[in-house]
């Protein structure tokens, strides 16, 4: 790991312990010294995600690194089956365990036998890439051990690649479930990511279909599809015109057709926002910098380009080497002395980024966070969006704030 004045890009562990400390039913156990498992529970904190009674380290001695002894692992696996009755363990390699070998896989094999909790193995040890690459080998761990069909449920739908990562999910979460359901009637059937359990991972595949919000994710959706059938819409409701676009693809995919009251609703939304394009004609190429996940970097660029303001910097917290057909002008900074000059230097800009990045910018520049880490605040309301109509409120009020102090 490079040094870093600020916060580092969080682990594959980390992405794949954030996800799974979500599921109800289950528990997180760490193969590793108490000290890293306790690095991760502030930020788990701040992501909203509860660490209580559901991660837990086994401690690793000097001479259970020498000697590869791993009785500790085998006694902490009878203990949380005996004292707290999961459904499920999951236990996650730690950089100690990954860099002595530990087979984590033939522990879980054998140890399967005494206890009565199923045994899945997460070998995310740190080393493999950053978050989203955790994130990609948890969604498809789940999709391998816990997702399956019973009886299809009509009119449901599921959400794949939530994370508690993604800034303001919760409010999305709320945002999405009243456009299926005043746009279709739809109801949510589960949620691949968080605010999930066992039971509910199991009967994924009873949902009509997919909403994909995360790149990371759609290779369980194109699972799903092959196995039970269900069709997927990859992508997120952004700007008035962008969630249109996103309820007509949904439309066609279920043959539900899109209600008229959403129609005119989005309809008047964006004859009323109309004069934005006219204040970018106005102040001739207004400057815009996005830093965020990838799919919210790019939900952030279409709604600014519907409102005709094309993003100068647009960059990335993480690697984009798992992403198909990336747009070449995003940016991954090489290391963290290119971000902090890139952020130093805007002036006049609308920037939406992450609370580090948005304390590099100087005073002449409008700021929205849009991401994690956060420093300065927390997250407690669960009704100022991102995403769909209320979301294209929200930031558009941002929008108009910039335009004012240009003036």
């Amino acid at each position: 790991m490079a040094l870093c004045r600020y916060l580092p890009t969080p682990s594959d562990r980390m992405g794949a312990i954030w996800s799974l400390l979500s599921i109800k039913d289950a528990v997180v156990l760490e193969y590793g010294p108490a000290g890293t498992t306790h690095y991760s529970v502030s930020l788990f904190s701040a992501m909203g995600v509860s660490p209580d009674q559901n991660l837990f380290c086994t401690h690793m001695s000097e001479d259970d690194v020498i000697m590869g002894d791993v009785t500790r692992l085998e006694d902490a696996l009878t203990e949380i089956d005996e004292n707290y009755t999961p459904k499920v363990i999951f236990v996650v390699a730690s950089s100690v365990s990954s860099v002595i070998g530990t087979d984590i896989k033939g522990v879980c094999r054998y140890m399967q036998n005494e206890v009565n909790a199923k045994l899945i193995p997460v070998e995310t040890g740190g080393f493999k890439g950053d978050y989203t690459v955790g994130l990609r080998e948890v969604y498809g761990l789940l999709e391998q051990h816990l997702i399956g069909k019973t009886e299809p449920i009509a009119r449901s739908y599921n959400i794949l690649g939530a994370s508690p990562s993604a800034y303001r999910i919760q409010s999305d979460l709320w945002e999405l479930q009243s456009l299926m359901q005043q746009s279709f009637g739809y109801t949510r059937n589960g949620i691949l990511g968080m605010e999930s359990s066992v039971s509910s991972l199991e009967s994924l595949g009873n949902a009509e279909i997919n909403l994909v919000l995360r790149a990371e994710a759609l290779p369980v959706a194109q699972k799903m599809q092959e196995k039970y059938g269900i069709p997927y819409v990859y992508g997120a409701p952004y700007g008035y015109q962008g969630t249109e676009n996103w309820l007509k693809e949904i439309s066609e995919k279920i043959n539900v057709p899109l209600s008229e009251e959403i129609k005119a609703d989005l309809l008047e939304r964006r004859d009323t926002s109309i004069h934005f394009k006219m204040y970018a004609r106005m102040y001739h190429s207004p400057k815009a910098a996005i830093m965020a996940d990838y799919d919210t970097l790019c939900g952030l660029t279409q709604l600014l380009r519907e409102i005709c303001i094309e993003p100068a910097l647009c960059a990335c917290p993480h690697s984009l080497q798992n992403i198909e057909s990336a747009d070449s002008s995003i940016i991954v900074f090489e290391n963290e002395r290119m971000q902090i000059d890139a952020f130093k230097t805007l002036n006049q800009h609308l920037v939406f980024a992450d609370e580090i990045s948005l304390h590099l910018c100087n005073d002449t520049n409008t700021t929205v966070c849009v991401s994690f880490p956060l420093v300065h605040h927390g997250q407690i309301a669960r009704h100022l969006p991102l995403m769909g109509i209320r979301g294209t409120d929200h930031i558009l009020e941002s929008v108009d704030a910039y335009y004012r102090r240009l003036n």
